[in-house]
């Protein structure tokens, strides 16, 4: 059976630098502009483009095959690919030139590539040296604080459509020797692109890390490079079992304004889901315990033109809120006030309380405390919903719950990632029933309960 008229598989393996391979010689160029050029002729529905392991010709990528006729390309690069779209899928006729055509030598070399593969393998074994893949990961901070620095120092705008280490130095205001050996870092992680000693900005790195772009996400990340101090104590904090300083407690407005920027870039994306998985329809009065940007109540009010919806959160977010409420059309049906959700008294007769991206920040007992607030806010048949980093009840998956109750150790007094168990217990206790736990994609779940 074939579902499509053609299948290509295009080698995209990562190896150890030094290590030949398609994606040190461009796999991944020649993979964007088959996609591109298949799309742009067309052919989307007739030609599937699958990126794959190692074929085995590593000295002679990139290297791609395309079924059913089990043709093997080598060499490719994006420049060929418009012929091979062209010749191959539309006028059924290969590209000679960059075929390998003798399939004896062909497996010979593939046969042989995988026993030196073997034998490095057994040799490595031998000695005791770190997997590749284990040694990434310990020396992976070595990257992220390169993109990080550059985002502080706001580089990607400062290079803009092109600049030397010179110019951007100067741009910059930094030192011209450091800015050569951070740009040249950043070209290495394929950010930046050099020509003749002109860094130009990758489309990655102009779409989403300069000033004016539509998806600008710095002001954002910049809460995560806030995050890098914290996470430097996770040692002591193991020690102690806590962090030295509560993250939000005593910080400025600009930590205040980079952390509430990342949860609204976070809600942005999460908010329809949560919408459609709970359903606005029948509620008309919402709250949003510690509600941010108010993105979520955005959310609930657009989809219901009769909902209203509070959101309690701090002062300094106050203004914050407002401008995002007022941006979107709905200052007429949510409000903002000022409040604290550890102690203060919620309210009363709302159908919904949503609680979202909060109770990771609390201990158990002030998160059982605070659903017994909640508890107390809701009308009869009301319902809480809580969005968060739910965790499998052994706590070792999903991963990034687990790693982020590390975020937790390191940034409060008490937080953590918790599991779906220890909230059904919370909200049991603090009376609600109909619990259950509503899965949704990507990194978050719901757990709701209702007020019976």
């Amino acid at each position: 059976m074939e579902p499509f008229r053609f299948h290509v598989f295009v080698c995209d393996q990562q190896k150890p630098e030094g290590v030949p391979c398609c994606a040190a010689r461009g796999s991944g160029q020649v993979l964007e502009a088959l996609r591109r050029d298949v799309a742009a002729r067309g052919l989307a529905d007739e030609v599937q483009v699958t990126a794959c392991g190692s074929l085995g010709l590593c000295e002679h990528g990139p290297n791609l095959i395309v079924y059913p006729e089990g043709i093997w390309y080598s060499g490719v690069t994006p420049a060929d690919v418009p012929e091979i779209v062209r010749a191959h899928f539309q006028q059924d006729t290969p590209v000679e030139r960059l075929a390998r055509t003798d399939p004896a030598h062909l497996r010979a070399e593939i046969l042989n590539n995988r026993e030196k593969m073997f034998a490095a393998h057994r040799a490595r074994e031998a000695a005791g040296i770190l997997p590749d893949d284990l040694n990434e990961s310990i020396r992976g901070f070595q990257a992220s604080r390169a993109i990080l620095t550059a985002l502080e120092l706001d580089l990607f705008t400062a290079v803009g459509d092109g600049a030397g280490a010179m110019e951007a130095a100067a741009r910059l205001d930094t030192d011209p020797r450091a800015t050569e050996m951070l740009l040249n870092a950043l070209a290495s992680l394929r950010l930046l692109v050099k020509r003749e000693g002109i860094f130009h900005n990758s489309p990655a790195a102009a779409r989403y890390f300069t000033e004016g772009s539509r998806d600008n996400a710095r002001p954002a990340l910049l809460h995560t490079a806030h995050l890098w101090e914290r996470w430097s104590t996770l040692t002591g904090c193991v020690r102690t079992g806590t962090a030295a300083r509560d993250e939000i407690a005593g910080r400025g407005q600009d930590w205040t304004e980079a952390f509430i920027a990342a949860m609204h870039r976070n809600a942005a994306e999460r908010a329809p889901l949560v919408v459609r998985a709970v359903g606005a329809g029948s509620i008309r009065r919402m709250l949003d315990v510690g509600g941010g940007s108010g993105a979520y109540s955005i959310a609930f009010a657009q989809a219901n033109p009769a909902l209203r919806a509070d959101i309690l959160d701090l002062a300094t977010v106050e203004p914050i809120a407002r401008r995002h409420i007022q941006e979107a059309g709905v200052a007429g049906r949510v409000q903002v006030r000022a409040g604290d959700l550890r102690s203060d008294r919620l309210g009363e007769a709302y159908d919904l309380v949503l609680i979202s991206a909060i109770c990771h920040m609390l201990s158990p007992a002030e998160n059982l405390d605070l659903l017994r607030r909640c508890h107390e806010a809701l009308a009869p048949a009301g319902r809480v919903v809580i969005q968060d980093f739910i965790l499998e009840a052994d706590k070792t998956a999903p991963r990034f719950a687990a790693l982020f109750a590390l975020n937790m150790l390191v940034g409060t007094r008490g937080g953590s990632s918790y599991s779906e168990p220890e909230y059904a217990a919370w909200l049991g206790e603090a009376g609600f029933r109909e619990i259950h736990h509503a899965r949704l994609p990507g990194i978050t779940g719901l757990m709701i309960g209702s007020r019976i």
